[in-house]
C-alpha cells in the first residue's frame, strides 16, 4: 500500500509538469495554430500546410499526454480516499499508483527532448569493428537489440542497407526507425559498444573483446530545407545480393550515392558514401539514398551548431578501447554505461531491447544539463 508521502510526491510532480510544459500557454497556442488550418487557402501550398498540421499535432500530443497524466493522478487521489472508507482494496490503490507513476515518469522523460530534431525519425547505422566473425556477430546482436526496442515502442523499422558478415553476423547495417521522438531517444546510443564474452567462435573457450560502432542521425523530411550541391553528387548502380528472389540479382536496383563533402569550418574534403538496397525499384532507392544524404548533412550542421550537445561525429572515432560508451560483459552479467554510470545485471533483457534505463539515465543527466544552459 502506498504512503501519503508517495501520493503527495506524485501530485507535486504532476503539478510541476504543468508548469514545466507550459500547458496553459500550449492550450492557447493550440487554438491559434488550429485556426490557421481553417483558412480557405490553407491547402494551396501543400508543403507549408503539412508543416502546419505537424505543428498542430505536436502541440496536441503534449496536451493529451499531460491530460492523461492528470487524470491518472486524480484517480489515484480518489482511490486513496476511497480506501479510507473501505470502498477499494490496497491492491487497487497500488495498481492505480503504478499506472500514474509510469505516466508521470514517461512525461518527465519526454520533457527532456526539447531540441527541434528530437521529434524526428532516426537513421541508425551499425558498423562491426576489427575482429572478423566475432565483431560481425556482435554487430548483428546490436541490430536485433534495436529492432526489439523499436517494436516494443511501436516504431517502424526499415533496413535500407545491410552487408552480411563473412561467416556469420553482419559487417554493417543502416536502418530507419520511424515514430515520434525516435531520434530524441536513440541519440544517446551514438558511440562504440564493447562486448566481452566467451566466444562461441573460439575453440579454446577464451574470453574475447569485440567492438561495434553505432551512429544515429535525425531523418529529415520535406519540411526541412537541406542544400545538396548537384555538382558533388555521383551515382553507381549494382545488383543487390542476398535474399529477395531472382529479380534482385538480375536487375541493378541497388544504388550507391557518392557526395564530395567539404567541411565549411576546416575546408577538409570527405566522400560520403551511401548505399541503398531497400526495394527492387531503383528510382525509390535513389530517392531514399538522397534522403539519407540530406539527413547526414543536416546532422553535421547540427553538430556544428550544437557542438556541446553532440560530440560524437560519424567517422571521426576509432572503433577501439578509448571511445566506448557502454560495455556488455556477459560472463559477469553486467551492462554498464560509462557516461552515466548506470548499469544492470539483466543482460538478457538488454539484448532483447530493454534499454530504456540507459536512455533515461542519459537524458536525465545530459538533457537536463543542456536545459540549464539554455535557461
Amino acid at each position: 500500500m502506498i504512503t501519503a508521502d508517495q501520493l503527495k510526491d506524485i501530485v507535486e510532480r504532476t503539478d510541476a509538469l504543468r508548469r514545466y510544459l507550459n500547458i496553459d500557454q500550449k492550450k492557447i497556442e493550440f487554438e491559434e495554430e488550429q485556426l490557421r488550418t481553417q483558412a480557405p487557402d490553407f491547402w494551396d501550398d501543400p508543403k507549408r500546410a503539412e508543416a502546419q498540421m505537424k505543428k498542430v499535432k505536436g502541440i496536441e500530443k503534449w496536451l493529451k499526454e499531460y491530460a492523461h497524466c492528470r487524470e491518472l493522478t486524480d484517480e489515484l487521489q480518489l482511490a486513496f480516499d476511497f480506501y479510507k472508507d473501505e470502498m477499494v482494496t490496497e491492491e487497487e490503490v497500488d495498481a492505480d499508483y503504478a499506472k500514474a507513476i509510469k505516466a508521470v515518469e514517461d512525461l518527465e522523460l519526454r520533457n527532456m527532448l526539447r531540441q527541434e530534431e528530437d521529434a524526428m525519425d532516426a537513421v541508425l547505422k551499425i558498423n562491426s569493428g576489427a575482429g572478423g566473425t566475432e565483431s560481425q556477430d556482435w554487430a548483428e546482436m546490436l541490430m536485433r537489440m534495436y529492432q526489439r526496442w523499436s517494436e516494443a515502442h511501436g516504431y517502424t523499422v526499415k533496413i535500407t542497407d545491410i552487408q552480411d558478415g563473412d561467416e556469420a553476423g553482419i559487417k554493417s547495417v543502416t536502418m530507419t526507425i520511424e515514430g515520434g521522438d525516435a531520434y530524441g531517444y536513440l541519440k544517446c546510443e551514438n558511440g562504440v559498444h564493447r562486448l566481452v564474452r566467451v566466444s562461441p567462435y573460439n575453440a579454446q573457450g577464451k574470453r574475447m573483446t569485440s567492438f561495434a560502432s553505432v551512429f544515429v542521425t535525425p531523418l529529415v523530411d520535406d519540411s526541412i530545407e537541406v542544400y545538396v550541391d548537384p555538382a558533388k553528387v555521383s551515382w553507381d548502380t549494382f545488383r543487390s545480393g542476398g535474399a529477395g528472389g531472382q529479380n534482385v540479382n538480375k536487375v541493378e536496383s541497388g544504388v550507391r550515392l557518392r557526395y564530395q563533402y567539404e567541411d565549411p569550418d576546416t575546408g577538409e574534403h570527405e566522400e560520403i558514401l551511401i548505399e541503398n538496397t531497400e526495394t527492387r525499384d531503383q528510382p525509390k532507392n535513389r530517392a531514399k539514398a538522397m534522403l539519407l544524404l540530406k539527413s547526414q548533412l543536416y546532422d553535421r550542421a547540427l553538430k556544428r551548431k550544437q557542438a556541446e550537445q553532440a560530440k560524437v561525429e560519424a567517422g571521426k572515432k576509432k572503433i577501439e578501447w578509448g571511445s566506448q560508451i557502454r560495455s556488455y560483459v556477459f560472463d559477469d552479467r553486467r551492462v554498464k554505461d560509462h557516461r552515466t554510470g548506470y548499469q544492470t545485471s539483466d543482460v538478457d533483457g538488454v539484448m532483447d531491447g530493454k534499454i530504456d534505463g540507459f536512455i533515461k539515465a542519459y537524458l536525465m543527466e545530459f538533457a537536463a544539463t543542456d536545459a540549464e544552459k539554455e535557461a
